[in-house]
């Protein structure tokens, strides 16, 4: 399988770049890292994709010390293509200690626009210290079964379903087979949990058809991932993970007072 290309084009990029600047001045906050999610960040993006950005920031220390707590996201509208919002770092944490996969996954994206490099080497940390895989598990789990049996029923389907299926499905088996944390980019998916030449083959033809068609895009049910899904879905249901070792928690409280502290006195 060659490696994914992540297409961001000059022109998006530098649109994104300003957004970020702006929403700093605008919200009076700093913005800590900011990557791509969604298709452009697991690796199957279609010509005409979302830019799905997200990022995680914080206040000035003062928010911070106030009886009834404010709004902690900040969403732009959308414009064309462009999807911007973003969470502030105690929400973030809160999510990373209940095992939010999204988070997760935008902590390893392939495609960051802004970072600053301890804060990302130190959240990075956390994640894999505080993994919760049970919840990690049961997330993608619950996503394959929605979508499989939402979008993947007929003898025509939007192709990309295939991937929004195939992807959850990977993932569980990635923490089936223990391996850490579920990193964002799906052929790093593929490689550590796909063994059969076969599979590999119909989703290697799969990203081929993904990459270059619309998202819109219909086309005939493909029988052996949908022969894949069928029997990994009752399997994996059957087989959850155990919730493991008791988990210690006061590294995100460190985290998030080094800083607030650090970048909330302007």
């Amino acid at each position: 399988m060659t490696d994914t290309i992540h297409p961001v084009e000059p022109e998006y990029r530098e649109r994104i770049l300003v957004q970020l600047d702006e929403i700093e001045r605008e919200h009076g906050v700093t913005i800590l890292y900011a990557c791509e999610t969604g298709s452009r960040g697991w690796g199957f993006s279609s010509p005409d994709s979302d830019y799905d950005v997200r990022f995680i920031y914080t206040h000035p220390l003062d928010w911070y010390l106030k009886v009834t707590p404010e709004r902690d996201v900040i969403e732009l509208p959308i414009e064309g293509l462009l999807d911007i919002n973003g969470w502030e770092l105690r929400k973030a944490l809160g999510l990373l200690k209940k095992g939010n996969a999204t988070l997760v996954e935008w902590l390893s994206s392939p495609i960051v626009y802004r970072a600053d490099p301890d804060f990302i080497a130190r959240i990075q940390a956390e994640a894999r210290a505080v993994h919760r895989p049970d919840r990690g598990f049961h997330h993608y789990l619950h996503m394959a079964k929605g979508n499989f049996r939402g979008y993947l029923q007929g003898e025509s389907v939007r192709l990309k379903k295939y991937l929004y299926v195939l992807r959850p499905v990977l993932a569980c088996l990635w923490i089936e087979r223990d391996l850490g944390v579920v990193p964002m980019r799906f052929e790093e998916l593929v490689a550590g949990v796909v063994d059969d030449p076969e599979l590999r083959d119909a989703i290697d033809r799969l990203l081929v058809i993904k990459r270059g068609a619309n998202e819109s895009e219909y086309g005939a049910a493909i029988p052996s991932l949908n022969d894949f899904i069928a029997s990994e879905l009752p399997r994996l249901e059957q087989h959850p993970p155990g919730r493991g070792k008791v988990i210690d928690f006061s590294g995100l409280d460190r985290l998030l007072y080094d800083f607030v502290e650090r970048n909330g006195q302007d």
